[in-house]
């Protein structure tokens, strides 16, 4: 249960260093919780990185201009959390899972600080085709359902925000749906009745562990015989290319994304040239996926 709304802490800038605030709170906070700085109309999100008494320390994730000293600061209860479910693929967003396409529409080519929309649509129907039944009792990961996102089978988990287990007393048919429609419902084993969606949410920062891990035994083609040869890659393992710049850690990283053999790519970008990712957005959707004849893009 999350704290009431009169109960959530508070507090005002005190100290300001770039993008980092110095907080003093009033009531209860927790390291990574996210915070709202109030700027006029804008409410800036921000994180909590570090608690010393009743100062915290708070990471801004937007252009700070207009704080002040005494500049008001709500708590919000909340972990820095990523919302997962169907619709995540072919898409782009920053690094507080903005869709930057869909701020872009609202914006303009030149985004404006302080603007936040849901990661995933709340208005795309899915065809839901459920495999959970009435009186199945199911753990953290077990599968609901799926959708077909693209070309793949995209499982509706149990939560893993849930312990224990929990009797499924109702599934919805197979059907069309939006993200945030009650697909299940059950009982845990203290008796409460829990309803399911279609969306998670996971902290970014909380190790998610379920399972065992599976020891590495195929090896990775990656189209780069200088690769597959002298640095070969195997699935569910690692590595990284170090080198200074103009070295071609990005061309190899184009490479990589257009030519393996893997289902779904994702490209973090870090500190990354504007330039080399415009690349990525304008060519990939005309490239074709010589493994699935395809637009790379999806």
């Amino acid at each position: 249960m999350h704290k009431s709304e009169e109960k959530k802490a508070v507090g005002k800038v005190v100290e300001a260093f770039g993008n980092l605030l110095h907080v003093q709170f009033e009531g209860m906070i927790r390291q990574g919780e996210v915070a709202r700085v109030k700027i006029g109309d804008e409410s800036l999100l921000a994180e909590v990185i570090e608690i010393a008494g009743s100062i915290a320390k708070v990471q801004v994730f937007e252009d700070t201009r207009g704080v002040k000293y005494h500049t008001a600061v709500e708590f919000t209860d909340h972990l820095l959390e990523a919302e997962l479910g169907p619709g995540l693929l072919s898409s782009t967003f920053d690094g507080l899972q903005n869709p930057l396409e869909k701020v872009a529409d609202v914006t303009g080519v030149y985004l404006s600080r302080g603007v936040y929309l849901p990661p995933l649509d709340r208005e795309k129907r899915w065809d839901f085709e459920p495999s959970a039944k009435v009186g199945d009792r199911l753990s953290r990961g077990d599968v609901l359902g799926s959708v077909l996102e693209g070309r793949f089978q995209h499982a509706i988990m149990v939560p893993f925000s849930l312990f224990g287990k929990v009797e499924i007393t109702e599934v919805a048919k197979a059907g069309a749906y939006h993200v945030d429609h009650v697909i299940a419902r059950g009982v845990n084993d203290k008796g409460e009745h829990l309803s399911f969606t279609m969306v998670q949410r996971w902290p970014v920062k909380n190790a998610l562990s379920e399972g065992r891990k599976i020891r590495p035994n195929r090896m990775m083609g990656t189209g780069l015989r200088i690769l597959d040869t002298q640095f070969p890659v195997l699935k569910g393992g690692t590595f990284c290319s170090p080198g200074p710049f103009g070295a071609g850690k990005t061309v190899m990283q184009h490479h990589l994304s257009k030519y393996s053999q893997v289902d779904i790519v994702v490209i973090v970008a870090c500190g990354e040239r504007a330039g080399e990712i415009v690349e990525v957005l304008r060519t990939f959707p005309q490239l074709i996926d010589p493994h699935t004849n395809d637009s790379l893009m999806k």
